[in-house]
């Protein structure tokens, strides 16, 4: 499938690891085809009790290949089939405790995906950001309703509007993370609190996360934002960003009417 994503069974803990530090594990489609494989087989192999998501090199996620993701979509693929949309629905069904471990940069999915995460282990120096509107898109993976349930309206709108990061730290103030730490004890950490839930009855995890989570307006509200994204992608102001993105320069969205 791709080399971007390992998995490793260790006992009852799946770990899914984004391992394309070259380029700061940019998601690729091929690598969120491999990632909604590893979160279907945490939630039918019986053998599994928990998923462990991180990553390998210093930052846990650039968001999406942007190449690779207009590449996808201008292929004329149903939205269906996109890595991305298999990956996000995935997440959202999954009943299964997840939890993550991030260090250095998470951007955009980097961040999102982890609204789906039972626990958040985070770097103090780690920096989050979603900047959806800079590059004149719009929120997905169902983070319009999961970033304002977990940090407030008002910080969940600058992170969006704004696009700027906050720490590790202002994470796990906020509610976004569980705990933040120095950089080399997060990994760690995170594996403790997820061989921890293995050991919880597995039923009450499963009906405990179903009556926390409504997975139907999850996915619901994923599709809604998946429309408002792909229009926005064929807007001018997208265009804008995206060339200027590429150019490494600052947007000028006044004459991208």
């Amino acid at each position: 499938m791709t080399d971007h994503v390992r998995t490793r069974l260790d006992g009852p803990v799946l770990s899914l690891t984004l391992a394309r530090p070259e380029k700061k594990n940019a998601i690729t489609d091929a690598m969120y085809q491999a990632m909604a494989a590893a979160v279907t087989r945490a939630e039918t192999d019986p053998a599994v009790r928990v998923l462990l998501i991180d990553s390998a090199g210093e930052d846990f996620s650039a968001g999406n290949d942007l190449g690779d993701f207009l590449a996808q979509n201008q292929a004329g693929r149903r939205q269906e089939e996109l890595g991305v949309t298999v990956f996000l629905k995935a997440l959202a069904a999954a009943e299964k405790p997840i939890v993550a471990a991030v260090t250095g940069q998470a951007v955009g999915i980097g961040v999102t995906m982890l609204l789906h995460c039972d626990l958040v282990f985070v770097a103090r120096d780690a920096r989050l950001s979603t900047p959806f509107v800079n590059l004149a898109v719009v929120p997905e993976a169902a983070s319009s309703l999961l970033l304002p349930a977990a940090v407030g309206y008002r910080r969940a709108y600058a992170m969006f509007a704004l696009g700027e990061a906050v720490s590790g730290e202002t994470a796990a103030a906020w509610g976004l993370a569980n705990e933040a730490l120095d950089a080399p004890l997060v990994y760690e950490r995170a594996r403790t609190a997820a061989e921890a839930l293995a050991q919880r009855p597995a039923g009450s995890l499963v009906i405990t996360k179903r009556l926390m989570r409504d997975a139907a307006a999850l996915a619901e509200r994923m599709d809604l934002e998946s429309g408002h994204f792909r229009d926005r992608l064929v807007s001018a102001e997208a265009r804008e960003a995206l060339q200027a993105f590429f150019e490494k320069r600052k947007p000028d969205f006044t004459k991208a009417g």
